[in-house]
């Protein structure tokens, strides 16, 4: 079984409730949103194209170290992951944007209230996250997600 395979399966086991995989399903992926969303914060210079907005370099770098950690996994997850990275890179310029200095605020308030929900769904769950045994979970989450988008497409990722 490939590797991308078994951490989807033990991810999968803390995730079997209906009301937690809802919850998981919103929060997931505002959660990495906001993570983008912080890094877009940092000081660092800005590529900007049309028709896109602008993103900062730090915000491209995570993005990259991100998509290295996919393209371990699956290709196909990493494309996909890219293309929607940045679709969350324009929505996070678009914030930035329109809220300014305070769009910090935005994001850490999303961060806790979606956080909170997850703790909620995994209560209901009644088994702990996975990511409290082992980090890189954190980054399965949001490809697991698209990995039960995919087979149930039966796309072969």
């Amino acid at each position: 079984m490939r590797k991308v395979d078994l951490l989807f399966a033990e991810y999968s086991k803390s995730h079997r409730n209906a009301t937690n995989k809802f919850i998981h399903w919103i929060c997931v992926p505002l959660i990495f949103w906001t993570i983008l969303g912080f890094a877009s914060l940092i000081p660092s210079p800005h590529f900007c194209a049309s028709y896109f907005g602008c993103a900062s370099i730090i915000s491209l770098l995570v993005i990259t170290l991100i998509t290295l950690f996919y393209i371990r996994l699956s290709f196909l997850i990493a494309i996909m992951m890219i293309v929607i990275m940045l679709v969350m890179e324009h929505f996070i310029y678009l914030t930035n944007i329109s809220v300014g200095k305070q769009s910090w605020i935005v994001y850490l308030s999303v961060f806790i209230i979606t956080w909170i929900f997850q703790f909620i769904g995994h209560k209901i769950e009644g088994k702990k996250p996975t990511f409290l045994k082992d980090l890189q979970f954190l980054l399965i989450g949001p490809i697991w997600l698209l990995g039960f988008i995919l087979k149930k497409t039966g796309i072969r990722y």
